[in-house]
């Protein structure tokens, strides 16, 4: 057994009333954490690592990601996308490079400060093999909690390319079964369209699965033992949504009393992503390849804010997910949707934090090992030279990350004409 000192911390546990523990030791043994205490009790011949006074909080988990997608924007046509995608998922050569390029930004979000990461949407199987490779030691990455490739219909969110298309309950049903051989963690469904595929201006989040095909896929994966996970980008679809099974509702939209009763009735919970609907509404509209988008955007993002701030209010549980490798949204700022949602939802830098670990913990079922900073936990954690509390902007700079016990060693790539734009409106 290994035991390590993380001397002279800062910490910040990430619990809902965190406190400023000033100037602790964290003692590690092999991956867990196995006592806070003062730093002249260090025991004999353990290895110490000296913070020198830096913030030591537990490790980000972001709830809401599709580890294909970079974030840079494309011209590419979606039909000739998918189409050169999935020939090269049936190479096998093709696919090892599609799974390379994904295990990448798995590492990447690792490197950023993400210790914890939940894909709803992904290419085939590749995030539960990347996710079965890393739990094994064979790769070093971020937990990862995987929905693998989602359910939509014919001309729904995502479909054809990170979702299959149902045509009918049976077959939602039947797709339930087919995602389960891989042994996800979740199942996820799409049942709204988004602002980028919407068919008209004005009306994003329109109705794209049916009721019947909702209920019957959240009741085999009930029956199989995976919760459920479900885009909907309006109130008409949180409604379907809730009452026919669904567990957490990624995105939002504006709630009323009704919805608010459901969301109480199912204990559901809220994953709030605004880092996508942002760029959408505050960008130039010559940097959107059409002015529906930021038409389409605005309302989303608008929703999706509203409903956070709703949520909270009615004591709803709201985690926190980035909706990375939608435009403008990469692997490495989570950090920017916790800015976003301190800003335009209104909490405070503590209470942000703390959804950002221990709350995101909760919502997964994870937090008896993860989310906090204390005993018996693992030793996921991540240090800043600043104290996030005044300013979560510190958390860009994330100065050493600790994974199960090991620091993680590598090199954040960013891509500067995204930061330079995004920093522009922050």
């Amino acid at each position: 057994m290994s035991l390590i000192a993380y001397k002279n911390a800062n910490i910040l546990d990430g619990t809902k009333n965190m406190m400023l523990q000033e100037n602790k030791t964290i003692l590690v043994e092999d991956n867990i954490i196995k006592e806070i205490i003062n730093n002249e009790d260090i025991p004999n011949n353990t290895k110490i690592i000296d913070l020198s006074g830096r913030y030591v909080l537990p490790g980000l988990i972001n709830l809401h990601c599709h580890l294909p997608g970079s974030g840079k924007p494309t011209n590419v046509s979606k039909t000739n996308s998918n189409q050169s995608i999935n020939k090269l998922l049936a190479n096998p050569l093709g696919r090892y490079i599609i799974k390379k390029l994904c295990y990448n930004y798995a590492k990447t979000e690792l490197l950023s400060g993400v210790t914890t990461m939940r894909t709803v949407g992904g290419l085939d199987t590749i995030d539960s093999q990347i996710r079965d490779e890393i739990n094994s030691g064979k790769i070093i990455g971020p937990h990862i909690l995987a929905a693998n490739k989602a359910i939509s219909v014919p001309g729904g969110h995502m479909a054809g390319l990170l979702a299959y298309s149902a045509t009918s309950s049976d077959e939602a049903r039947l797709y339930v079964d087919k995602i389960a051989q891989a042994k996800p963690d979740l199942i996820k469904l799409m049942i709204t369209g988004g602002v980028l595929d919407a068919d008209e201006t004005g009306v994003p989040g329109a109705m794209k699965m049916t009721e019947s095909q909702i209920e019957a896929a959240c009741k085999r994966a009930h029956e199989l033992g995976f919760y459920v996970a479900a885009h909907v980008e309006s109130s008409e679809g949180v409604k379907a949504a809730l009452v026919n099974g669904v567990d957490t509702i990624e995105h939002g939209a504006t709630l009323d009393d009704e919805l608010i009763h459901l969301f109480k009735e199912k204990k559901a919970k809220l994953i709030c992503t605004i880092s996508p609907a942002i760029p959408m509404k505050l960008l130039d509209s010559n940097m959107m390849p059409d002015e529906r988008y930021q038409i389409n955007g605005t309302i989303v993002c608008d929703g999706i804010i509203s409903a956070a701030k709703t949520a909270l209010e009615n004591g709803i549980p709201v985690g926190l997910g980035n909706d990375v490798g939608c435009p403008y949204v990469t692997h490495y700022d989570f950090w920017r949707e916790l800015v976003y949602f301190n800003k335009y939802v209104g909490a405070s830098t503590k209470e942000t934090l703390h959804i950002a670990t221990q709350g995101n913990a909760k919502i997964v079922g994870l937090d008896n090992t993860l989310g906090t900073i204390e005993p018996g936990k693992q030793a996921d954690m991540i240090v800043l030279d600043k104290k996030p509390l005044l300013n979560l902007k510190y958390l860009k700079n994330v100065s050493m990350v600790i994974k199960d016990g090991k620091t993680v060693k590598g090199k954040l790539k960013k891509n500067k004409e995204i930061d330079q734009l995004l920093d522009s409106i922050i």
